[in-house]
């Protein structure tokens, strides 16, 4: 019988991490090997386990997913990874592929499209929820960025802002982000200044206008 691969979920919601992980079983092709609750967990269970694949979710409290990725590939892991979002944007999409996702999918999409996705990555594809555009993500098709655009931004300013408009303060972002408080105030600065905004609440209706949220 051909060994399973292994996987490791993570996941803040404990029911979904249960029922993915039974559905992922039930195809008879994987094997969960753990899953935890934040992005700390899920650094430490992948060095310890070294699972073939990890699900993760974007926002992963206490340690962001591109982080725990970061992280893993720098300690020479060789796990693949797939990052489950709400978020539709393309600047997230290609951060998220840069920082060295696998995979990208959404958390609307059927759970069939996880079970592709997996088997896709480790069979050396990189997999994109088919409800994003890849013309769109990957085409170039945009108009060239303005000084107030949010493409202007870093990646890291990028993810200082997304985390800013889902309401973290500033020494959540630094855990998430693996970063001091004072680096987050730094790019807290540098992003208003490049977006031409300089309040939270100015973040957040901007975020809205460019469909840079999810409305829940």
């Amino acid at each position: 019988m051909p060994k399973k691969a292994t996987i490791l979920l993570a996941d803040e919601q404990a029911l979904f991490r249960e029922v993915l992980g039974a559905y992922l079983e039930a195809s008879g092709l994987f094997r969960v090997a753990g899953n935890c609750g934040d992005g700390a967990s899920a650094s430490r269970m992948i060095a310890a386990l070294g699972p073939d694949v990890a699900i993760m979710d974007l926002g992963l409290p206490r340690l962001f997913a591109p982080e725990v990725m970061r992280k893993a590939l720098l300690a020479g892991s060789s796990c693949k990874f797939i990052v489950l979002s709400m978020r539709r944007d393309r600047k997230t999409v290609l951060e998220v592929l840069r920082a060295g996702a696998n995979g990208y999918v959404l958390r609307t999409d059927p759970a069939a499209s996880l079970l592709r996705a997996v088997r896709e990555i480790l069979a050396g594809c990189i997999y994109v929820s088919p409800r994003l555009s890849l013309a769109e993500v990957f085409g170039g098709s945009r108009p060239a960025p303005t000084g107030e655009d949010y493409e202007q931004l870093s990646p890291r300013e990028f993810q200082v802002f997304t985390l800013l408009v889902e309401g973290l303060r500033g020494k959540d972002i630094a855990d998430r982000l693996d970063i001091s408080e004072k680096t987050v105030c730094t790019y807290r600065t540098n992003l208003m200044q490049k977006l031409n905004i300089h309040d939270v609440a100015g973040l957040v209706r901007y975020a809205v206008r460019k469909k840079l949220t999810p409305l829940r």
